[in-house]
């Protein structure tokens, strides 16, 4: 069950080039597919409140969308990543396609927020071995997870057993900013700080972590 929430080792020496756990020991926190008018704000103040520094993997169209929150996040001391443009799963489109939805989301940030994007994750945790190089050429890094806790489920009991269960000094955590965790996203932030605490684990922001 374990490499339900946490990639088998395998895959990690695999595609070795991407960020599958902290270089730290500390705890990062992400959250994917926003900026949200129904979570983003939400998030920031818990985030703020506990003085814990995120990064958010944005979808760009969202950015464009929503560019006030997109400014917020960044106001407040957390990193943007890229998330694609549109949320497309990488495998499943051509070589331009996958260059347009990196390279238009970069764009859109740097135009509208004045900031240069360091991380991309790939729509739904989806990639293959050309896209090491993709990021190469766009000078991106790649950043996984080793701890999902399918807060899209909606489900929080879920939640709490995957950062009991699956929870490490060098966890990069994921959850996501969007309506689908609306519910229980503070509740599932308020586990995760609270448990990393209980273990006398540390928090990072990504540029401390990601190095």
């Amino acid at each position: 069950m374990k490499y339900l929430y946490d990639p088998p080792g395998l895959l990690k020496s695999v595609f070795s080039e991407f960020y599958w756990n902290t270089t730290n020991n500390k705890v990062l926190l992400t959250f994917d597919d926003g900026p949200n008018p129904e979570t983003t704000e939400i998030i920031l103040k818990r985030l703020e409140e506990e003085n814990v520094k995120s990064l958010f993997f944005c979808v760009g169209e969202n950015v464009k969308k929503y560019n006030s929150l997109a400014k917020q996040i960044l106001a407040n001391g957390h990193s943007i990543g890229n998330h694609s443009f549109n949320h497309k799963i990488l495998n499943k489109i051509s070589v331009d396609e996958k260059s347009f939805q990196i390279k238009e989301t970069n764009k859109i940030v740097k135009e509208n927020l004045g900031y240069n994007i360091k991380y991309f994750r790939p729509a739904h945790g989806r990639f293959q071995l050309s896209t090491a190089s993709i990021l190469k050429e766009h000078n991106l890094k790649g950043v996984m997870w080793s701890l999902l806790t399918y807060d899209y489920k909606n489900d929080l009991e879920v939640v709490k057993f995957a950062v009991k269960k699956y929870l490490r000094n060098n966890s990069i955590i994921v959850l996501h900013d969007s309506m689908k965790t609306k519910n229980i996203i503070l509740d599932s932030i308020n586990i995760i700080i609270d448990e990393v605490r209980n273990r006398n684990y540390q928090l990072g922001a990504a540029d401390e972590c990601l190095n």
